[in-house]
């Protein structure tokens, strides 16, 4: 496995001495480990132990100017690919829970899109408060992964969960997450992004709000974890990620052709763009000028649907995976289109969002199956949001392989 960067955070319990041996593992392991300890932790490991153990400068003050001037927590948190804190006490979890930024270590965390990983460390009676499990379930539930406290003798001479799990357990859990997942190998995945614009007349169209953020997220996740990757994208400002293939297009009829054409040899098509339903009748081939009218009367028509003329070609194997985004009635609208497309699942989000969904780099969505599931994932990055989709995508496509005849 490649060289990756973890950064180590390292907060004030006793349990602090066991993440000099978590840093030297790491190190071992061939990786560049950076360390923030927080003012506590100090009390307990001095920043020297982790700089021999590293090679590396340990920070603690925020403040404090670097040896090559960046703004640091930005920096350390560009650099990862992954925060470890270990331990995490009931104060960070606290923090970190409820977006609290006042050291280096959360206001990293808080600016990272690397995954965080936790490994809590606390006297029992602490560990088991109402309040800090609660701060445990939010961070469950942003995305946080988790290094559960094993059972043991604890530090205050009583005896019970809290105690931080095993070095090499963290160590394990954390290779987990920095070995990239390679369950898409073998597959070609297509998908759609952003909006389709369509002219009325040379300088005018209608279109939609669409960043195309998702649907590039999407096919990011998947080119990462294996596969070979076709984006149909409409016009937006984003760069081609990394091992994908773009196809652009700009009006429905266009994209239309480009998913015919590239599908039948797709083992996954996900249709995430935010496709026009209609376009005007007529196109000016000259600009529509004012003149003394004081309205204008456009009659439209209705674009090529995509997902329908994509149904009758689906062979066994292929996945095929809407999204909807509605206004009102999220459930009961995406569970029609689900039917009525003939998908094998869709993913639901609600557009009146301010905080998720169109033009966001966040998304919380719904996803609906044909057997009438209903999943509800948390708000989230849209990098998390699509892995989660293809995580998704995986374990529907075995489902097919278990149930087709032997």
């Amino acid at each position: 496995m490649a060289e990756k960067t973890v950064i180590l955070g390292v907060t004030g319990g006793i349990a602090a001495y066991k993440a000099a041996e978590v840093a030297s593992r790491l190190v071992q392991a061939g990786h560049t480990v950076k360390v923030i300890m927080t003012e506590a932790a100090t009390r307990f490991v001095a920043p020297l132990t982790f700089q021999t153990l590293t090679g590396q400068p340990v920070v603690v003050d925020m403040f404090a100017a670097p040896p090559v001037w960046n703004v640091a927590h930005v920096a350390y948190a560009a650099a990862a690919d992954l925060v470890l804190i270990a331990p995490a006490t009931a104060d960070v979890l606290a923090k970190l829970a409820h977006g609290l930024a006042d050291d280096m270590l959360t206001t990293t965390v808080l600016a990272t899109r690397a995954p965080v990983l936790v490994a809590p460390a606390m006297n029992s009676s602490m560990y088991l408060n109402p309040a800090v499990q609660q701060n445990l379930a939010i961070l469950r539930g942003r995305g946080f992964h988790m290094v559960e406290p094993e059972t043991g003798r604890l530090a205050c001479g009583t005896s019970g969960p809290g105690r931080l799990a095993a070095p090499e357990a963290i160590v394990a859990a954390a290779e987990e997450l920095l070995r990239p997942a390679c369950d898409l190998a073998g597959w070609r995945v297509v998908v759609t992004a952003g909006p389709t614009r369509e002219a009325l007349d040379p300088v005018r169209f209608l279109s939609n709000r669409s960043s195309g953020k998702m649907g590039y997220a999407l096919a990011q996740v998947a080119a990462a974890r294996g596969a070979a990757v076709t984006l149909i994208s409409g016009p937006t400002a984003l760069a081609v990620p990394p091992g994908v293939e773009r196809v652009e297009v700009t009006t429905a009829a266009e994209m239309c052709a480009a998913v015919l054409e590239h599908f039948s040899g797709a083992t996954a098509l996900v249709m995430a763009a935010a496709v026009a339903d209609w376009r005007p009748k007529a196109f000016s081939p000259e600009k529509i000028k004012k003149g003394e009218h004081k309205s204008l009367l456009l009659e439209l028509e209705r674009t090529p649907d995509i997902l329908a003329a994509v149904a009758p070609r689906k062979k066994p194997g292929q996945l095929v995976i809407g999204f909807a985004a509605e206004s009102s009635r999220l459930t009961e609208n995406a569970r029609e289109k689900l039917l009525r497309k003939r998908l094998d699942f869709i993913v639901a989000n609600d557009i009146t969002r301010s905080d998720a969904g169109f033009a966001s780099d966040a998304n919380e969505v719904k996803i609906l199956w044909p057997d009438g599931r209903v999943e509800e994932l948390p708000r989230a990055a849209k990098e998390e949001v699509a892995a989660a989709i293809w995580n998704r995508a995986v374990a529907a496509r075995k489902d097919m392989a278990d149930a087709a005849p032997k």
